[in-house]
């Protein structure tokens, strides 16, 4: 249909939500880009803080954080995965909607930018499944692919302006619009990695998280693995550090977690 015939039937259904408001769905497309908002940045806390995580830069490092945590947790099994050098997001779902997406900011507290969240393409506004949590904090990642982002620095060096220095501040700089329409604009993507504050979801594992997430209909990673010994971490790292440049999206490293959640809280 043409843009006008487009536009009409958006103010109709405008008229019909402002008439009957108990109506309106949070998925609606007045809700969405192009129904007149704007973002505003507002700082919001996060339901759990979000962690950061601790770096090492070789296998010795590497080696003593093994050490410590194999002596407080015997036969571990760990849970590597590429570290997405993106921007990361904290999005909260209440009963499998979606209701806010915040910057990760200081952990504790991030930006409202949940209107241009909502207009990336591969993440759901709704979960799939019956029983969904009540509320759930999902975190995640937003990143611009490589091949995305050089035909993004094409047309901006055509049209004569100035060029994006890399993936992530192309992923930072469209996430943080003011106007979402350009947000929508930008091809961005996201993978989920993990989870905060939950009331209604239940899992052991840091893999299990993820099959849950997975089956809520979020973005997971397929290059996380689960492995039993300090040998096929460093493989993995390896194999990453000979094909980093064959994943869609840039990397900064590899994430090694010990799989089992209640390991991890005996670790600290």
């Amino acid at each position: 249909i043409t843009d006008a015939q487009f536009d009409a039937l958006l103010r109709e259904l405008q008229t019909l939500e402002d008439k009957n408001p108990e109506l309106r769905e949070p998925d609606s497309p007045t809700q969405h880009v192009g129904g007149g908002f704007s973002t505003q940045f507002e700082q919001r806390d996060h339901i759990e803080k979000m962690m950061s995580l601790d770096n090492v830069f070789d296998t010795d490092e590497l080696a003593q954080w093994f050490d410590r945590v194999e002596k407080e947790i015997p036969q571990p099994q760990y849970l590597c995965e590429v570290k997405v050098d993106g921007l990361a997001i904290n999005l909260t779902y209440e009963n499998g909607v979606l209701v806010r997406g915040l910057t990760r900011g200081n952990g504790v507290t991030g930006e409202d930018v949940t209107l241009n969240v909502k207009t990336i393409r591969n993440l759901p506004h709704q979960l799939k499944g019956d029983s969904l949590p009540a509320i759930m904090e999902v975190r995640g990642e937003v990143f611009f692919p490589i091949a995305a982002f050089n035909e993004l620095n094409e047309s901006l060096e055509e049209a004569g302006k100035q060029l994006f220095a890399n993936p992530r501040n192309a992923a930072a700089g469209s996430l943080r619009q003011k106007d979402p329409r350009v947000t929508a604009s930008r091809p961005l993507s996201v993978v989920v990695h993990g989870v905060g504050a939950h009331n209604g979801a239940d899992f052991a594992s840091q893999s299990q998280a993820y099959e849950f997430l997975k089956g809520l209909g979020l973005p997971t990673s397929n290059r996380s693995r689960v492995v039993t010994t300090r040998g096929d971490v460093e493989k993995f790292i390896a194999h990453y550090n000979e094909h980093r440049h064959d994943v869609e999206h840039e990397i900064d490293g590899i994430v090694i977690k010990v799989d089992a959640i209640a390991s991890q809280q005996a670790l600290g």
